[in-house]
């Protein structure tokens, strides 16, 4: 228990100081993070730029700040979606059973096949690199985990007892749905959900490094990274910073859905007992 509750409060701490620094970017940055400067070109770190100055004369604080928002909002966004029709989708073949379980299963089966990367390289070469086309190719991914997660977990429920008594009551399949088996097993997708923030963060950097995700101007610790790699013996700091930052927000989701799932997993509870 206490190791559930360390690693709950870590994660905790780190995501909410993400989540500070990004709603506070909306709002203010040391330095406009557009703004070019070639003759103020990588600066060491001083009282006007903490962490320095990128090859273009950007403050990096401004840049690592605003990149953070562009983070969050596509592991909100795409785990959000994904979520939302995966978890419907879970819902729907096990309340339905039988065939409908079965063709929604192979679906998922088919959304396993298509890797996130491969699906934003299909949606650039038809739409163009975006944002929002990170964000599809990313929710595409969390949709057949989430139908995975749901209709494993609803189908231990509609096993319970009193599950059947609300059947022999004569109550609807999609009553008990939403009465019994969704609130039952809300925990346990929050806690994938939490999980998934750090892996859709992680996916958005990779495709942002590919350049398949956020377009200049608009700032993303990926393409920052890929920028960064042609001058590593000139200023590897600039590396250094995205970098921290993906582990750090990935480190912070991670260790808070671990945290989760162990305060409130029944089995790990009981064993502790």
């Amino acid at each position: 228990m206490r190791r559930a509750a360390v690693n709950l409060w870590i994660g905790a701490t780190l995501v909410g100081l993400l989540t500070i620094i990004a709603l506070l970017s909306l709002v203010w940055t040391p330095h406009d993070h557009t703004l070019l400067s070639i003759s103020n070109r990588f600066q060491d770190p001083s009282v006007t730029h903490p962490l320095g100055t990128d090859q273009l004369g950007r403050d990096v604080v401004s840049l690592l700040m605003t990149a953070s928002i562009n983070s969050l909002t596509v592991a909100f966004a795409a785990v959000g979606i994904g979520g939302l029709i995966g978890t419907g989708m879970g819902l729907v073949a096990s309340a339905r059973g039988g065939w409908t379980e079965a063709a929604l299963m192979r679906i998922c089966d088919l959304g396993f096949a298509f890797p996130a990367i491969l699906f934003a390289i299909m949606l650039a070469a038809a739409f163009g690199p975006s944002l929002g086309n990170a964000i599809l190719a990313i929710a595409f991914i969390n949709i057949p985990i989430f139908a995975r997660v749901t209709r494993g977990a609803a189908n231990q429920i509609w096993a319970r007892e009193f599950v059947m008594a609300a059947r022999a009551t004569g109550r609807s399949g999609w009553g008990i749905t939403w009465q019994h088996i969704l609130p039952n097993i809300a925990p346990i997708l929050i806690v994938q959900a939490t999980i998934e923030f750090a892996v859709a963060i992680l996916a958005e950097a990779a495709l942002s490094y590919l350049g398949l995700g956020a377009q200049p101007p608009m700032p993303s610790w990926g393409r920052m990274l890929s920028e960064a790699q042609t001058l590593m013996y000139i200023a590897p700091e600039l590396a250094i910073y995205p970098g921290l930052c993906i582990v750090l927000a990935v480190l912070g989701f991670g260790l808070l859905g671990d945290g989760l799932r162990d305060l409130t997993d029944p089995r790990l509870v009981r064993s502790r007992k």
